[in-house]
């Protein structure tokens, strides 16, 4: 053996003297540039030189080269044995996992691109519930803001993710991103004949993520069957690289290996954590199961379905239940074929629980490719360089995700037809139009993040229930508690907000203990685009996101007397309001002082009205908006009475959900309210004012839409614009009816 192993290492010198009197041959023929070439392992993706001769011998080397590295090997397996002839521990070249050692020698290779730029690369996630669907959300955009890739995104949900993220990506638009949903639902039982065992329901998981943490077991039955390969995540993952990279990863897969997974970095499936721990079998330190590589064709043809099962209830004898979820399973399966596994450097999934030897992973921040969060304590988890990672995260977090509409040039890409739509009519617009601000605004398609917040309110089969409707933007945060303590029932808001302040709000609602203890509030984040509130657009995602017959559409800075949630839903069912169709006035009122001892009755309300410490709504600023409510009557009214349409009237009212949408060409200030009853009273609505209803204005800083309804002419002008053109539709949709409306305002 040692005879054999001089030998070797004689032509191993050799060799390298070969090369080095090559190289400097080449150096002295060429440029420095192909110098640098033949000093460096060619890279893919590098261009020889165009000269024959010079590529002649730039052939040559590399043929010696790769001599030269296939000596190495042998060299390197000699001492690798010792006298026993036993082999010692260290990494293969199959691990994928280079020495420490050789990690910096790798970096003039590590940027050059192995996969085509066109190829489309597939994510499969599973996501379910409120907080989940947040988590996606950053995964998704650390993605996209490396990603130079078409790329498939396949969701595995639940209906309450299925809805949140089917709307984000619908109105997010992002070129050359595919979505397809898988129901969970279906999944975790089987849709399977009779007496055929379920998917995953059978298993007891004791991990946080419940059931859910058992679906990638089944993705060679959920994923289409002609998808042959995919990467699988879990959420609390963050992208530090272009995920193609690891994608190209596929491509040094064995013809038997068909799972790829990093090597777990705690020391939980050693067994050694505490006394009597019994971790589920594993190879070694186990595997972590929060980035996978799965060759899926592979995969069905060595029949893993079965494979997983089979080992699953093995265990499950003596295991009783798993304790890491999916996890648990897969390194059963791999303890027992240890030949599946491709294992990948563990910068593909640098693991922050407490305690883990992730440092290893990394000696500087460009080694970092992937980064999990997998600590029930997430953010708060214990590692050296926390901070740093806190900071990486939050910047996607909080990243602007419209910047992320960016198109991958040179890859022919089928647009959706609303990308369609949107496109012509953004091309239609004449920019030399004085509104085209205007029209540009409403042609805006806004990110819409539905339930960004937990919601369960279950909408019981009551024909009276209803839900306040309002919109926000971060300057009326501070009235949410106000309103939750006025109004017991369901609440629906849209929140206009940028990423960042998304997360803002999102701290400020788990910090209030108003805020968290209410589960009935949605809140739907729509985020923000364009010089102007899009109030309407506001208006409208809150409303279509309600889940009670009646919706009650109010304003933010209005807070409801007490009770009116109970007085709404008698009201109701007393005028029999399912059998017609009518609008419930809310007669409106307002105060100066930020301070108010809120009238617990009508009488009270009264009260202080004759001592003018409250007045009617904008009595003295827009007397037309509210005075057709009659104010003089409701002081006496014991009964609900009906008043008619007047120009510029805008109630807060009481309708059914399917009332008319509002127009949404109006954003800003003017006539947002006012042609929504327009058109509530061209559909034949009665208007029904509540003799024992009312709400109150807060007094706040003037919005900055105000500001520049009151400064500019040309804000004016548009707006009457936009009024004649609402006349005219309002025409074409109700004919003659609409006349009244057109004429009316001439009349003023």
């Amino acid at each position: 053996m040692l005879r054999s192993w001089r030998v070797k290492l004689k032509l191993l010198l050799a060799t390298v003297t070969l090369v080095v009197l090559l190289s400097w041959l080449y150096l002295f023929v060429g440029s420095l540039e192909y110098g640098r070439f033949l000093l460096l392992p060619p890279c893919l993706g590098e261009q020889p030189s165009r000269d024959v001769e010079r590529e002649a011998l730039a052939s040559r080397v590399r043929r010696v080269e790769e001599e030269n590295h296939q000596l190495r090997l042998q060299l390197g397996q000699v001492q690798a044995e010792g006298s026993d002839g036993s082999p010692q521990w260290g990494v293969s070249a199959e691990d994928g996992e280079p020495p420490r050692g050789e990690r910096n020698n790798r970096t003039a290779c590590a940027k050059q691109r192995t996969v085509h730029k066109c190829e489309l690369l597939h994510v499969a996630i599973v996501c379910a519930g409120h907080n989940a669907s947040r988590d996606v959300v950053t995964l998704v955009k650390s993605i996209l803001f490396h990603r130079k890739n078409p790329l498939h995104f396949h969701f595995i949900t639940d209906s309450v993710a299925h809805q949140i993220l089917q709307t984000l990506f619908q109105s997010w638009m992002v070129p050359s991103v595919h979505v397809s949903f898988y129901n969970a639902d279906d999944l975790k039982a089987g849709t399977r004949p009779l007496f055929c065992p379920p998917e995953v329901s059978w298993i007891p998981n004791k991990h946080y993520s419940g059931i859910y943490g058992l679906m990638k077991l089944t993705l060679t039955k959920a994923l289409p069957s002609n998808l042959s390969k995919v990467i699988v995540l879990d959420t609390d993952i963050t992208f530090a690289t272009d995920i193609a990279e690891l994608w190209a990863v596929f491509g040094k897969f064995s013809d038997k290996q068909v799972i790829g997974l990093v090597e777990n970095q705690s020391d939980w499936y050693l067994g050694n954590l505490w006394k009597n721990h019994k971790p589920w079998p594993a190879l070694g330190r186990g595997f972590n199961t929060g980035v996978i590589l799965l060759l899926l064709d592979r995969l069905r043809r060595l029949g893993w379905e079965q494979m997983w099962r089979l080992t699953a209830e093995r265990e499950l004898m003596s295991m009783l239940s798993t304790s890491l979820a999916d996890q648990d399973i897969f390194n059963a399966v791999i303890k027992q074929d240890p030949a599946l596994v491709y294992r990948l450097p563990c910068f593909w999934n640098v693991q922050l629980s407490d305690h883990t030897r992730s440092e290893q992973c990394y000696t500087e921040v460009s080694d970092l490719k992937v980064i999990h969060w997998n600590s029930p304590k997430k953010l708060r988890v214990k590692n050296k360089h926390v901070e740093f990672f806190r900071n990486l995260y939050l910047t996607f977090l909080e990243y602007d995700g419209n910047l992320l509409r960016r198109e991958l040039f040179g890859c022919a890409s089928l647009p959706s037809p609303p990308s369609n739509q949107l496109q012509q009519a953004l091309e239609e617009l004449d920019e030399d139009d004085p509104c085209y601000d205007f029209r540009r605004q409403h042609l805006t398609q806004h990110r819409v993040h539905l339930f960004f917040l937990q919601y369960e309110f279950l909408a019981l089969p009551n024909p009276t229930d209803v839900t306040l409707v309002a919109q926000l933007s971060m300057d009326r945060l501070q009235m949410l508690e106000a309103i939750c303590k006025h109004w017991a029932g369901p609440i629906s808001l849209a929140l206009y907000m940028s990423d960042a302040e998304a997360q803002q709000f999102l701290r400020y609602a788990q910090a209030s203990e108003v805020l968290s203890a209410r589960r009935n509030v949605a809140y739907h984040i729509v985020y923000k685009e364009g010089q102007f509130y899009p109030i309407n657009l506001l208006r409208n995602v809150a409303l279509a996101n309600t889940q009670t017959p009646y919706v009650f559409l109010t304003d933010i800075d209005f807070l409801p007397m007490y009770g009116l949630y109970d007085y709404l839903r008698n009201s109701i069912q007393q005028l029999e309001l399912p059998q017609r169709k009518a609008a419930l006035i809310v007669p409106a009122f307002e105060t100066l002082h930020y301070r108010l001892t809120f009238p617990k009755s009508k009488a009270e309300l009264l009260s202080m009205l004759d001592m003018g410490s409250l007045y009617t709504f904008r009595y003295h600023v827009w007397p037309k908006g509210h005075a057709p409510t009659d104010y003089a009557k409701w002081r006496t009214a014991t009964v609900p009475y009906r008043v008619a349409w007047q120009p510029d009237f805008e109630p807060y009212v009481v309708v059914r959900r399917d009332c008319p949408k509002y127009d949404q060409r109006f954003v800003g200030f003017g006539w947002n309210k006012v042609s929504h009853i327009m058109e509530l009273d061209a559909q034949e609505y009665e208007l029904l004012v509540l003799p024992n209803a009312f709400m109150i204005h807060m007094p706040h800083a003037p919005s900055f839409d105000i500001s520049k309804f009151r400064l500019s002419a040309g804000y004016r002008g548009c707006l009457q614009t936009l009024r004649e053109e609402f006349h005219q539709d309002l025409s074409r949709r109700y004919g003659a009816a609409a006349l009244k409306y057109l004429t009316a305002e001439r009349s003023l």
